[in-house]
Parts: structure tokens; sequence; C-alpha cells
């Protein structure tokens, strides 16, 4: 299965499916979408109201992943259901990082 990450200059860009309102905060996995492309899908409690859902997010991911906060911001997809965020640091072990916790799902 192709994975949901690209390796950039200072990190890597993660396609995401959010799911908000989702009854709890959670990674549930690689998902291919009807186009072929894979995505994390990840869901979380609140709503995607006044941002809410975005910062959970951003939150879910740099705990799951054991980051600092502020390594992981939104590229784009403010408003929608598919987007890609931005990981910042080191390629091959943000990378390893995230096979490790997807093992785990």
């Amino acid at each position: 299965m192709a994975e949901p990450w690209t390796a950039t200059g200072d990190g890597l860009r993660l396609t995401v499916r959010l799911t908000p309102r989702g009854g709890r905060d959670a990674i549930d996995g690689v998902e291919t979408l009807a186009d072929g492309r894979p995505v994390l899908k990840l869901r979380v409690r609140v709503a995607p109201s006044d941002g809410e859902a975005n910062a959970a997010l951003l939150a879910l991911l740099a705990r799951e992943l054991d980051l600092p906060r502020s390594t992981v911001t939104l590229a784009t997809g403010a408003t929608a259901r598919l987007k890609t965020v931005a990981l910042t640091g080191e390629p091959l072990a943000l990378a390893a990082r995230l096979r490790t916790r997807l093992a785990a799902c």
C-alpha cells in the first residue's frame, strides 16, 4: 500500500482525511480514495467550527507522533475534509515514526 506522505526538504507533507465529531480522538489507519490516493484517516471529537477540529487534528498528530506542537501545521484544506499537514523535521525520522504508529492501528 502506498504511504500518505511525501518527503520535502524540511520534513513531510501528510495527506489526511479528517472526521470531526468522530466520538474520540484517534488515528484510524490508511485508506485509499476512489482516485487511488492514499490518505491517513483521523477522527476528532470536536465539531468543525471556528477551527476547533483543525486545532484538535494538529494536537492529535503532535501527541501521537511525540512531536512538538509547533512542528505540526496545516498546509492546505482548512475548511475541507481532505487536508495536507506539514510536519517539520528530518524526513526519514518522521516517516519512521508514522510507520511505527500505523503498525499499531
